[in-house]
């Protein structure tokens, strides 16, 4: 939900010659960015890990060749949505979502307060990295991409990678490979310039259409509703309509895809607000950029769709969808 102070919008009057004059621009410059990344050492994306955290991710993400923090965050992400009182059926425990079994073998006192405590963030975040390097070293001698080796140790066993000279052809571990390695890209800092979405314009094109909108707390734009939105629920009916689904609420949402600097922004990338800039987890509010420093968005309950300002004092980052990134976003957690 959008706060109060921002309420200099742009009304829906304005649309189409806005929107003309935003995008065209933009996206003649788009073709340009693509295949310019570069190289360099990994580093976390600004706020996707909670402060609390970060220091931790960072320090034990680097305990072996095979992981990285983006990595390490990744399976964090997946397993718990960052909550350390998480529960699964299967008696999984913590942030890192150990089953007592492999905890009892695998479990690291990190730190060095004289326990080992499943539920505790500062021996369950080194544990998981001291497992995944572990299992690594299982593997080492298999070949193929060591990390999507270690990957599918993580989820079959290091036996069956062994046994099938790289990762297995089982479903369920290829599926958990591709996901962990897609979620890596949302958490990395990017090191060179994002590729552009091919899907951007699709999304711009049904949230344009919205303009006029009233705004619905918990809209999904249905025939009960109205085709009222709230912000999360516009962006993702707008992704929709181009075959990408994104989770519901705006702070899953942020992890759909890479995030392109302040002034790499393209129109069809996600905008983000948060309460507490160091942590994407406080994300309160979603717009669809469309150039020139302008979002469409959902605003807050008595407004109604229309164009905003994105620079305001709550601006925390933006997201380039990728089909990929969004299908790789967990569709359930565990309970707290």
């Amino acid at each position: 939900m959008r706060k109060f102070w921002v309420v200099g919008g742009i009304g829906a009057g304005v649309s189409m010659s806005f929107v003309a004059l935003l995008v065209v621009g933009t996206y003649s410059a788009a073709a340009g960015l693509a295949g310019s990344g570069g190289g360099g050492a990994v580093a976390l994306a600004k706020g996707a890990v909670p402060a609390k955290y970060q220091s931790l991710v960072e320090k034990w993400g680097n305990l072996c060749p095979a992981i990285n923090p983006a990595l390490l965050a990744a399976q964090l992400y997946q397993e718990s949505g960052w909550n350390p009182r998480a529960e699964s059926h299967a008696a999984a425990q913590g942030i890192a979502q150990f089953i007592p079994g492999t905890w009892a073998g695998h479990g690291i006192d990190g730190d060095k307060d004289g326990d080992r405590d499943v539920w505790d963030p500062a021996d369950a975040i080194p544990s998981a990295a001291s497992y995944d390097c572990e299992l690594a070293g299982y593997v080492k001698k298999v070949p193929g991409d060591p990390t999507d080796n270690m990957l599918a140790a993580y989820n079959a066993g290091a036996y069956r990678v062994i046994r099938a000279g790289g990762v297995p052809d089982i479903e369920e571990t290829r599926n958990y490979v591709d996901i962990i390695r897609s979620l890596e890209k949302s958490f990395a800092r990017p090191v060179g310039r994002v590729q552009p979405s091919q899907q951007a314009a699709g999304a711009i094109y049904f949230a344009q259409k919205k303009l006029g909108t009233p705004y619905l707390w918990g809209g999904n734009g249905t025939p009960e509703q109205n085709g009222r939105f709230d912000c999360s629920g516009l962006t993702q009916a707008a992704y929709r309509t181009v075959d990408i689904e994104l989770p519901r609420v705006a702070n899953d949402q942020y992890n759909a895809g890479p995030h392109p600097s302040r002034d790499e922004l393209l129109p069809g990338d996600l905008v983000f607000f948060s309460e507490d800039l160091t942590n994407s987890r406080a994300i309160h509010h979603v717009g669809i950029y469309v150039g020139g420093g302008y979002m469409i968005n959902a605003p807050y309950t008595g407004a109604v769709i229309r164009f905003d300002k994105i620079d305001t004092p709550d601006y925390f980052g933006a997201t380039r969808v990728t089909k990929d990134g969004a299908a790789a976003l967990p569709k359930t957690r565990p309970a707290a």
